[in-house]
């Protein structure tokens, strides 16, 4: 099972660079970046709450559940 971070197609269909979103919701670039490909363990609610009101999405938008045996 696997969780899939679509992140970086929601910022480019709002067309918002990594560098205006990590500045709008107060986190580095670098750890967008992990954020964005998925290299992180986890991640608060508080900063995805963030993410979902500045691009106006919905966590299912950004998020997304394979699993490996299908």
């Amino acid at each position: 099972m696997e969780i899939i971070v679509n992140l970086d197609v929601m910022m480019a269909m709002r067309k918002v660079s990594s560098k205006e979103l990590a500045k709008a919701i107060d986190i580095t670039e670098a750890n967008l970046s992990l954020l964005k490909r998925g290299k992180v363990k986890g991640v608060r609610f508080e900063t995805l709450a963030k993410i979902c009101a500045y691009l106006q999405c919905q966590p299912g938008d950004i998020l997304a559940y394979q699993n490996d045996s299908e």
